[in-house]
């Protein structure tokens, strides 16, 4: 159950076996997203409405600070371990199927990465890219392509930008719990919408 102010939520999380998911209190995972079996998250995770983290078969564990985010799938073939460390940044409609993803990773928005796959801390993997079974990339790869390949060295400037991107998702869980709620829409486009002040840009590829 999801508490949130006089709303209460029942999140799509899901006993398999006498495996039952374990969710850090601070984590916020939205009730359109399904937690199954033997799957572990830490603190300050936000997964997102339309993600399935299955561990039927296997284990997940998703330690502090990482986000997964709408309609990302996250599975395994049996006995294999899936494993995103801190600060692994999951986009949109992304597929991590029996993979180790290191410490402050980013995976682009519907990126595939395969079986037994291994990137090591602070890889960047490309939106659309395709990761075959059994690559190993080492730290800092900036990795793109169908299939993936390593192109170059994550910059400094570049790894700034990713952790500057996923603190903002390690602050959304607090602030779900805070201002999240179901509410009925409006008829009419208000006069006073309020402006957003997050402090954050796109990054430009000719940088």
């Amino acid at each position: 159950m999801l508490q949130n102010g006089e709303n209460t939520y029942i999140n799509m999380i899901y006993q398999f076996k006498d495996y039952i998911p374990v969710v850090h209190e601070s984590s916020f995972i939205h009730p359109q997203a399904a937690v199954t079996g033997n799957v572990i998250i830490g603190k300050n995770v936000y997964v997102g409405p339309g993600a399935a983290l299955r561990g039927d078969w296997g284990q997940i564990i998703i330690e502090d600070g990482c986000n997964i985010q709408e309609n990302c799938t996250v599975h395994m073939f049996p006995g294999i371990t899936v494993l995103l460390k801190e600060g692994a940044h999951v986009g949109h409609g992304a597929i991590i199927h029996g993979a180790t993803i290191g410490k402050n990773c980013l995976i682009g928005m519907n990126a595939v990465v395969m079986d037994n796959v291994v990137l090591e801390d602070e890889c960047i993997l490309g939106a659309l890219s395709f990761v075959k079974t059994d690559e190993h990339f080492e730290r800092r790869s900036l990795i793109v392509g169908n299939p993936a390949k390593k192109i170059k060295e994550v910059s400094d400037e570049m790894m700034e930008w990713k952790t500057a991107g996923t603190k903002l998702y390690q602050q959304l869980p607090k602030e779900m719990f805070q201002h999240w709620k179901a509410c009925e829409p409006l008829r009419e486009i208000p006069t006073n919408i309020p402006q957003q002040t997050y402090n954050y840009q796109t990054w430009k590829e000719n940088k």
